[in-house]
């Protein structure tokens, strides 16, 4: 098991029922005794970016489902700190926020790669020792993160990916039905 820390990849177990997290795989930005946040990288919406923002108009950025808290913020990763300063360091080469005005700008003026920025509706946040008492109800896989999961060509096989990364053992668990009792 991966300690827990900022740019650990949560993978939730293939049997998983929460509709939040089932078969998703959250980056952890945050990990400390107050609580943890993370964003589910894998849960697309059918909206794009400038549908939610429409000073963004024609900037046709997916835009994900980062977890179920405050579902009315919108966040992003990216990996150009040069273009927007002020974001944390997640991983090396991953940015969790930053300038939001700059990036809208450079996003404005087509001076920023699309494929280096994700946006997220709200976020995933845990209390005090939740996530720990997660962990020990072995709801979670972890891994270390890393930028071709993070920001990955095709967010549907984020989950599956994340597994055959493990190995063979955790290879084999996606291929595993959602429910065990239609087998």
């Amino acid at each position: 098991m991966h300690k827990l820390s900022a740019g650990t990849l949560l993978i939730a177990e293939p049997f998983l029922k929460d509709p939040h997290f089932m078969r998703t795989v959250v980056l952890l930005c945050e990990h400390q005794d107050e609580g943890s946040l993370g964003f589910v990288l894998n849960k697309g919406l059918k909206h794009t970016v400038d549908e939610l923002l429409p000073e963004l108009e024609g900037i046709k950025i997916p835009v994900f489902v980062g977890g179920p808290v405050q579902a009315d913020t919108l966040h992003f990763l990216h990996t150009c700190p040069e273009q927007i300063p002020g974001g944390v360091e997640v991983i090396d080469g991953i940015y969790w926020g930053g300038d939001f005005e700059l990036a809208k700008s450079l996003l404005q003026k087509n001076l920023l790669d699309h494929k280096k920025i994700r946006f997220y509706i709200g976020y995933s946040g845990w209390g005090s020792r939740q996530l720990d008492d997660e962990m020990k109800g072995k709801s979670w896989i972890t891994a270390q993160a890393k930028k071709s999961i993070v920001f990955h060509r095709s967010p549907n096989d984020i989950w599956k990916d994340s597994l055959k990364l493990l190995g063979d053992d955790y290879a084999m668990m996606s291929n595993f039905p959602t429910d065990p009792q239609l087998n």
